[in-house]
């Protein structure tokens, strides 16, 4: 009947209305998580994949679809999830969601010579034009705890972060000379061949936290790495 015709035309408008309002309404809560992720850097110590544009235009283009870690050959590469999260009232600490990273002391980069995670990312999010690993930029190796160097402490000879890299003579090397702690010598990073791959503080050999340890680009300076 006509009136039946009008109720239910009267009932799909409420219906499309509120369709709208719940559209709208997740609308301003993504922007808000986006405007919080922006506010909220991750640590010094959790690394984006190699190609990885500046932080505010990676969270813009990445999509959260997962396909570089599924690309990733070593399962290096990691979603933030609830657990990554942090504090919501800390500055930092907080991996948003969906969004991949690394850890380099449990996982690094393998530096794999087709950077496969690259080529899968389908917004550019991870940059295409980079095609040598070599020219990666992930972050910065440093000497971070030379008190607990056995090279530059003078407890021992040690040169297992240099044998890691990847990038032998170039990005890390061993440097003679007397230093603080009482060595004779000791790992030194070059910043323009350093990858930040993190292969050095994945293979140093002490227990716990690497002497030697990746600041990832985005961090700011003195951020911590913990």
């Amino acid at each position: 009947s006509m009136v039946g015709q009008r109720k239910t035309v009267r009932i799909s408008r409420r219906k499309a209305v509120a369709s709208l309002l719940a559209l709208g309404a997740t609308s301003a809560l993504l922007a808000a998580r986006v405007r919080r992720e922006r506010a909220r850097p991750l640590p010094a110590d959790r690394l984006r994949p190699p190609g990885a544009l500046d932080a505010a235009a990676f969270l813009d283009a990445c999509v959260r679809c997962g396909l570089c870690v599924r690309a990733c050959p070593y399962d290096v590469l990691r979603l933030g999830d609830l657990g990554d999260l942090g504090d919501p009232r800390e500055p930092a600490g907080a991996v948003p969601l969906g969004t991949p990273f690394f850890v380099a002391r449990s996982a690094a980069c393998r530096m794999c010579e087709d950077i496969p995670c690259v080529p899968a990312c389908p917004t550019g999010a991870l940059d295409h034009a980079l095609d040598d690993i070599r020219d990666a930029r992930m972050g910065t190796a440093g000497l971070s705890d030379p008190e607990r160097c056995l090279s530059a402490s003078g407890a021992a000879y040690c040169d297992s972060c240099v044998k890691a890299c990847p990038i032998q003579g170039r990005a890390i090397r061993m440097q003679q000379g007397r230093t603080a702690q009482g060595g004779t010598i000791r790992p030194v990073v070059d910043a323009a061949h350093c990858t930040g791959c993190g292969l050095c503080e994945q293979a140093c050999v002490l227990d716990g936290a690497s002497a030697i340890t990746v600041r990832a680009r985005h961090a700011a300076p003195g951020s911590s790495a913990t």
